[in-house]
């Protein structure tokens, strides 16, 4: 059964489809990118699908932060199984994690970035040595109590989620993705611990642009980005093999534009092609706003965080990676360097952009990705 369908088959408009795509060519035509995918989807299939610069639609290119999404999705298949429940202190599950007054932390603060460690040092590497994963979660100390207010973790608190997936399912986490997740799926160009034989067509990435300075973001209006673990050192690492291949389950999966938009399609339908993984009561509490009133102190605007997926929400919605045409039931997790994934259950659209340029601009950046995910989301002739 064929994955891609029309534009006419799904209910899209052609005018539409073709602002959308100018847009996301354009940064390619202007020399600024080396490289973008862009795929719509729709109704369990994929309408659009290009890509520009040295990318070819069977390219695969690093998600980053966007992995975050299908890490919390397979999670949520053990919520589903009985195998673990949100309320459930870390410590229980994972004794070693039980140090340094972190045994407040429940699982569910893991996923809404409310666990208080986010700046946690953790190497990708380390993953492979099980000593120094425990070693590490025992030398982690909190930056604010657990539940108290709301900081992305940009890696830390993924790593004890994958922990946890692997005590509770007796797999490895990359083997419960793959099996669990993935394969069911069949969704062949998406990767969490990028296999050797794959690197061939992947991406490397690259940084463009010239970084705004203090002044400039101050005659914007704008805070200047804290410092996080996202360097550009740590970014440019994914251009590594060996890192590739461990499956950083906070920003380390491969994809193609296709798979990822095919991916939110199934989180919005339950499955895919009849293959049911997520019921519908585990999709409808998954995806219900946790943080209340807390906000992101980047920007003083609400968190809206689910287990592990941004929920679009109010008119403030940009703030958070959806464009302005989003509705409010619109959720994803886009990812670093502008990768963008979301679905809107209000028209059923799903979109994924993936570029292998990271631009150095933020802002620029951003409205880039609140052009495109508005233009999106305006795709379809009919809800």
């Amino acid at each position: 059964m064929s994955r891609f369908a029309s534009v006419e088959e799904l209910g899209l408009n052609p005018a539409k489809v073709e602002a959308l795509l100018q847009r996301a060519r354009r940064e390619v035509d202007e020399g600024l990118l080396p490289a973008v995918q862009i795929a719509l989807g729709r109704h369990g299939k994929v309408g659009v699908c290009e890509s520009y610069g040295t990318a070819d639609n069977n390219a695969l290119i690093c998600i980053f932060s966007a992995t975050k999404g299908i890490t919390s999705a397979a999670a949520w298949l053990l919520f589903q199984e009985g195998k673990l429940a949100e309320d459930e202190v870390v410590a229980d599950i994972i004794p070693e994690f039980a140090s340094n007054g972190k045994e407040a932390v429940t699982v569910g603060h893991l996923f809404t970035h409310t666990a208080g460690f986010p700046h946690a040092p953790f190497k990708p590497l380390q993953w492979l040595a099980k000593e120094e994963t425990l070693a590490n979660f025992r030398r982690w100390r909190l930056s604010f109590d657990p539940g108290s207010r709301y900081e992305y973790h940009p890696t830390s608190s993924m790593w004890v989620i994958a922990e946890i997936i692997e005590r509770r399912s007796g797999l490895s986490y990359t083997d419960f993705v793959r099996t669990r997740v993935v394969e069911p799926l069949g969704l062949n160009n998406l990767f969490v611990g990028l296999p050797a034989g794959e690197n061939s067509r992947t991406l490397p990435v690259a940084y463009a642009g010239d970084p705004l300075s203090a002044e400039e973001y101050k005659q914007m209006g704008m805070p200047v980005p804290p410092d996080t673990e996202v360097t550009e050192q740590a970014v440019l690492s994914f251009n590594q093999p060996d890192i590739r291949a461990v499956g950083v389950p906070g920003g380390g999966g491969y994809a193609n534009a296709a798979d990822l938009a095919l991916f939110y399609q199934a989180l919005l339908h339950g499955g895919l092609d009849g293959v049911e993984l997520w019921q519908p009561d585990t999709l409808e509490d998954a995806l219900r706003v946790r943080t209340g009133d807390l906000t992101d102190p980047v920007f003083n605007k609400p968190a809206n965080r689910a287990l592990g997926m941004i929920v679009s929400g109010d008119d403030t919605r940009n703030y958070r990676g959806f464009g302005k045409t989003n509705s409010p039931l619109a959720f994803g997790h886009n990812g670093a360097g502008g990768q963008l994934a979301w679905v809107d259950p209000a028209t059923g659209i799903s979109l994924a952009y993936l570029t292998a340029g990271h631009d150095r601009h933020n802002i620029r950046q951003g409205r880039r990705g609140v052009a495109i995910s508005s233009l999106a989301a305006d795709c379809a002739l009919t809800p």
